[in-house]
């Protein structure tokens, strides 16, 4: 089991990158350090300032939104960030967002996510292997020729040459995105994997990997988990369960909530509407009441180091390649890469 460490940058008013933390997950041995965006700090700086300031540890993004940039774009800056951290480094985690997002914040049409985020795996793969840019689908045309062209675009390549090579992973939580993420992508990052993970998501990606003729033993599936030492489970849930109540009622709309759809594919598909219908009623206190106990309990690791401990096996036989953890301590980082063992791969 890989270990990665998440950082949640996005949701702060301030940015504070905690650069003593990620030195001490490279220290551990972790695979990886993953950023973040949403309508606030972007995803890919963090990165760029963590490169100079860390030595191996690889650098992700889970994801960058599609809708902020063109897939150029997202190449130009996946391939100064590995040239900056030495090759072999970089990660770009893909996602489409939300149509609220997409649409609100970015001013871009909600169309067919799916079809642009297969173009944009296609269009970045063209930049990295130096290849004329060319694009025939119908979401990102290249050379353009559309309305306000003047027709004078040409098929360019890039003149920056990679440092190394940079993996292309995919956030997936429905069946057409997983499906494409085994048919194209280096990776899967999965919204509410859970132990029913192999069993939701498993035919999607068999589907997936059957159109690309192969499961590439190189496939990564990361999901996440949240680490809290503390003698009080009870209040360590309780203390989630506003930030949960908030993304599965109110990060979308009634036809569009992805927070809400993982919720329930983890098994709590009532509970989920609940929150929604609560949250969306201005009932806060309801939806909060709402959340299982059991959602946290299961889908974290939260009390003693002796309770951790017994709770770790079953993260290692849920399908997963990888966790990206987040923990508030350095001692909840450390516990973790005992029980995976990465401390004995450190520098690998």
């Amino acid at each position: 089991m890989k270990l990665a460490l998440g950082l949640d940058l996005y949701r702060g008013a301030t940015l504070d990158v905690p650069v003593d933390q990620v030195r001490l997950a490279e220290d551990l041995g972790y695979h990886s350090v993953w950023t973040a965006e949403a309508y606030g700090s972007d995803a890919l700086s963090p990165l760029a300032y963590l490169a100079a300031v860390t030595k191996r540890i690889k650098l992700g993004t889970g994801v960058v939104q599609i809708a902020a940039r063109t897939p150029a774009a997202t190449a130009m800056h996946a391939l100064t960030i590995d040239a900056l951290a030495g090759g072999n480094r970089v990660i770009i985690g893909l996602g489409v967002s939300g149509p609220q997002i997409v649409e609100g914040w970015y001013g871009q049409p909600w169309g067919s996510p799916n079809r642009r985020l297969r173009e944009y795996v296609e269009i970045m793969r063209k930049v990295f292997a130096r290849e004329p840019l060319t694009n025939d689908g119908p979401e990102f045309p290249l050379p353009y020729n559309g309305p306000g062209a003047i027709g004078q675009g040409k098929p360019l390549r890039s003149i920056l040459h990679p440092a190394g090579e940079i993996e292309l992973w995919l956030a997936a939580g429905g069946p057409k995105n997983t499906e494409l993420c085994a048919e194209i992508g280096d990776g899967m990052l999965p919204m509410g994997w859970g132990q029913e993970g192999p069993a939701v998501y498993g035919p999607h990606l068999d589907a997936g990997f059957a159109k690309r003729g192969v499961r590439p033993s190189s496939f990564e599936i990361f999901g996440g988990v949240s680490v809290v030492l503390t003698d009080d489970v009870k209040g360590a849930i309780d203390a989630m369960k506003p930030l949960t109540a908030m993304y599965v009622g109110g990060m979308g709309s009634a036809t569009h909530n992805y927070h809400r759809e993982s919720m329930a594919r983890r098994g709590f598909p009532e509970a989920a509407q609940k929150i929604h219908e609560c949250w969306m009623a201005g009932k806060r206190d309801e939806a909060i009441a709402a959340v299982p106990d059991e959602y946290h309990d299961d889908g974290s690791l939260i009390g003693s180091p002796a309770r951790i401990r017994e709770r770790w096996n079953a993260w290692t036989t849920m399908g997963l390649t990888g966790l990206i953890v987040r923990s508030e301590t350095d001692e909840g980082l450390a516990l973790l890469a005992d029980l995976a063992g990465t401390r004995d791969t450190q520098g690998n």
